[in-house]
């Protein structure tokens, strides 16, 4: 494996140290006049001068979302679920007219996207050209990949044109930080040197709490929230 290389290694009760130099941003989660989420918002880039870069694992540093050591120190444990099975082999399919959802809860996020205009669940069965394109567009929105939605002429995925980079995000509906939101294809490695699938949407804990890890699995969202004090 080369520096040059983009990917992210997990070691073990530390960071996450990101090789390659990918581009990381802050985004933040927008809602609709109804309060739904429904787009992202880009914000700030976050400057990443060495190479590999550490990001924080633990939800304690005070330089997020660099890691500061802090982890050392934290009461967390970083221990890895290492569930390197292919999200499909656990996912329920849900299928509709024109289009199937698969759906594997446990890389649940809770960014909230699959609500917005009717659940993307009933959307998926409906068939009409509305529902389909709503559907589409909920799935796609999940960061951490849960949903995955497929056309059934073709069954092939329907996934967005992503670059490879990293999004810090910031769920400001929920006045919380979420995970980071990995996008395009960019590889994830366990401490133990072995790579978890390789996917176009998933997002990484970075609050210390999922029971998941290295994957979000929505506990940033519990009602005791991790805040990282990232400014737009």
């Amino acid at each position: 494996m080369s520096k040059d290389e983009k990917y992210i290694k997990v070691i073990k009760q530390g960071p996450y140290e990101v090789y390659g130099n990918p581009k990381v941003t802050v985004e933040k989660i927008v809602t609709d006049e109804d309060g739904a989420s429904w787009e992202y918002e880009k914000g700030k880039e976050i400057y990443c001068k060495e190479n590999p870069t550490a990001l924080c694992r633990c939800g304690q540093s005070k330089n997020a979302p660099h890691c500061d050591g802090s982890h050392v120190h934290a009461d967390w444990d970083g221990e890895e679920a290492k569930d390197f099975e292919p999200i499909m082999n656990e996912a329920e399919a849900i299928e509709g007219p024109n289009l199937t959802l698969f759906d594997n809860e446990k890389y649940c996020a809770y960014a909230r996207f699959c609500d917005a205009k009717g659940r993307v669940w009933n959307l998926v069965q409906m068939g009409t050209k509305e529902t389909d394109e709503l559907a589409v567009r909920e799935a796609c929105n999940c960061c951490a990949g849960r949903l995955m939605i497929y056309d059934n002429k073709t069954r092939k995925p329907i996934e967005p044109q992503l670059e490879q980079e990293i999004a810090v995000l910031e769920d400001k509906p929920l006045k919380c930080s979420g995970p980071l939101y990995v996008k395009g294809g960019i590889p994830v490695e366990s401490e133990d040197g072995r790579r978890y699938e390789v996917r176009n949407r998933q997002t990484l804990c970075r609050c210390g709490r999922s029971s998941h890890k290295p994957f979000c699995d929505g506990s940033h969202a519990s009602p005791k929230r991790y805040r990282d004090g990232i400014e737009d």
